[in-house]
């Protein structure tokens, strides 16, 4: 079962609609314009938003843009009576995102609500095979280099039991793919549900986690489940579960024991059958140190903990990555832009601190720098950003005199203007919690 959001104001289509998602068995809440979309969204997790391009009071983007400041990842799917509109709004959004065009069928709201999982995964191919295509391993992982060949042996021994898996690793090597990979490999029925510990506050963080009941505080107008119980016979994906608050963590740990929800302000308890996959990109011993997760907590996340490895360790895979991403950026805007040689190379010189994620953000960037119905594509001169200059020369851009408090402003700042003001992606590049950001802005005195 999924929580669905429904942002049109077509009521004839939205009432349809409704009524088609409520009978594929899940939960569904409308919105008619943009500022009510934004207050559902400010309020509740939603798996799935199929979102209408023009609004009364504006664009369908600018939910979409809502929805990667508040840090939330649900599926996204734009809806529209314009096939011209679809190049457009993938310039903007990306890869990320599905499309649906008016006049929509009941087969196309139940295709785009279908689980992306295989029913049964590829083995691993030796990286001494020579492929003439990309294969992508459990239908999302690309990658031939030692390291992911024993990432995929993991995988596919986990992908066999019941156990909670921790996935460790920097910021940006894709612990949240590496989650759908085992979700995909599992023989599991029901969904993937994710949520972000670190996007959510103090007051929410256990509304999100284990559902409410109507009345139960002070918006609660309905009777909400919790992503436990929409990960029944699933699995459960939490994001940097190290920055769940600590007094939090004792109802956690009670639900991981018993396998027993019981919603904020109710009093029956509910049973709960799912793998829960969390994820963190702290080191061990900065879990140790810094007393983020309690112990017993840890040992029963923690039952196949995997670490991922970063991409400057698995540099062969870099060419395959890029590739990949190239030819799916190419499929989506009509474009048959080629990377040469010396281009992958330059690709592999580079540390990409940033890992996975930066090497797509550069490739893009490329991309749309590029002259359309060219073959050529066209690099920048440099991939450096504030995060790679943070990690590649302590003394780079330092002056002496100033304080760590001033350094730290200082590259938060570089960071947010690197990615145009978005604070998710900003602390992503940062490698801390969104909501670390928020603090941390909030010191400086910035309005959050």
């Amino acid at each position: 079962m999924k929580s669905i959001l429904l942002v049109d104001d077509d009521r004839e289509f939205t009432n349809v609609a409704e009524m088609i998602i409520e009978h594929l068995g899940h939960i569904v809440s409308v919105a008619d314009t943009v500022n009510d979309a934004k207050q559902w969204i400010d309020n509740n997790q939603f798996d799935h938003v199929f979102i209408d391009y023009m609004l009364p009071d504006g664009s369908g983007l600018h939910v979409y843009e809502h929805l990667e400041n508040k840090g939330r990842r649900p599926k996204v799917t734009f809806i529209t009576g314009h096939p011209e509109i679809k190049s457009a709004i993938s310039h903007i959004a990306g890869p990320s995102v599905d499309y649906i065009m008016k006049p929509i069928e009941r087969e196309d709201i139940e295709a785009a609500l279908r689980p992306s999982k295989k029913n049964k995964p590829n083995k691993p191919q030796s990286s001494t095979a020579k492929q003439k295509r990309i294969d992508m391993h459990f239908d999302c992982l690309i990658g031939e280099s030692a390291p992911m060949q024993d990432l995929y042996k993991m995988i596919e021994r986990v992908s066999q039991s019941n156990a909670n898996v921790m996935l460790m690793g920097e910021s940006g090597v894709g612990k949240e793919v590496v989650a759908q990979a085992i979700y995909n490999a599992s023989e599991s029925n029901g969904d993937l549900i994710a949520t972000n510990c670190g996007g959510l506050s103090k007051e929410l963080i256990g509304s999100e986690l284990f559902g409410h009941e109507k009345g139960a505080f002070t918006g609660a107008v309905g009777q909400k489940k919790g992503v436990f119980e929409r990960a029944q016979n699933g699995a459960l994906f939490l994001d940097e579960v190290t920055e769940m608050p600590i007094d939090m963590q004792p109802t956690l740990l009670r639900v991981l024991e018993t396998k027993r929800v019981t919603r904020v302000g109710g009093t029956q308890e509910i049973p709960v059958n799912c793998r829960v996959i969390s994820a963190t990109n702290r080191s061990l011993e900065e879990i140790a140190q810094n007393n983020v997760i309690r112990e017993d907590i840890y040992f029963r996340l923690a039952v196949f903990p995997i670490n991922i490895p970063p991409l400057r360790k698995r540099k062969e895979d870099i060419p395959l990555l890029a590739n990949a991403f190239i030819e799916q950026l190419n499929n989506e805007h009509g474009q048959s832009f080629k990377l040469n040689d010396e281009q992958l190379k330059r690709l592999c010189e580079h540390s990409w601190p940033g890992n996975v994620r930066e090497l797509r953000h550069a490739l893009h960037r490329a991309f749309i720098m590029s002259e359309p119905g060219s073959n050529t594509l066209t690099l920048p001169q440099s991939f450096v950003s504030p995060f790679s200059q943070a990690q590649s020369s302590p003394s780079a851009n330092l002056m002496a005199g100033k304080t760590i408090e001033e350094v730290e402003k200082a590259l938060i700042y570089a960071t947010l203007d690197e990615v145009g003001g978005n604070k998710t992606n900003a602390a992503n590049m940062l490698g801390i919690s969104t909501k670390t950001l928020y603090n941390r802005l909030h010191a400086y005195g910035e309005p959050i």
